[in-house]
């Protein structure tokens, strides 16, 4: 098994989008208790849109798309752009495939995305999640992420859901 982290090319963009509406799929199967969240954050035209934009939004050099290869086989995405706040870079779309998952894809797609950040002269790195991912809270914990007061200002009817995290690069 050789697993790779690589930045995304323009001849990944069909593999990137299909990653990114598994993600979706996942949202939309653990967020029963909250099914709106989904409508809002990610409503499929404008989420089709979102995708279609990631290169520009993730662009080098203050951001990047990231891809993680099982075998020579595209299983995992993550990117990162700046916020505007200084030092600032949150990471999105932390996605691997189900049959890719316990293979430490996830893991090396975090830390690539944190050195390279650090790289680029972040020096914290942010995420939010939703509550019923735990399997990936565990990952952030394990990576090293801890627990933070929002940096952005969530809706109040999913306040309690979200969860956020940062990370010192």
């Amino acid at each position: 098994m050789t697993l790779t982290v690589r930045s995304a090319t323009p001849s990944d963009l069909t593999e990137l989008a299909r990653l990114c509406w598994s993600y979706r799929d996942i949202l939309v199967a653990r967020s029963t208790a909250f099914p709106t969240i989904v409508e809002t954050y990610y409503a499929k035209d404008t989420y089709a849109a979102l995708i279609a934009d990631l290169p520009s939004i993730h662009a080098r050099p203050n951001g990047d798309i990231l891809l993680a290869e099982l075998d020579g086989h595209v299983v995992g995405c993550a990117m990162y752009y700046p916020l505007d706040m200084p030092g600032v870079t949150e990471i999105k779309r932390i996605y691997v495939d189900k049959a890719a998952r316990g293979t430490g894809a996830g893991r090396a797609l975090i830390e690539t995305a944190m050195k390279r950040a650090r790289n680029d002269g972040y020096t914290r790195m942010v995420l939010d999640t939703i509550a019923p991912l735990t399997e990936a809270i565990a990952l952030y914990e394990r990576v090293g992420f801890s627990a933070c007061a929002p940096f952005y200002e969530p809706d109040p009817q999913f306040a309690a859901y979200l969860r956020f995290f940062d990370h010192p690069l």
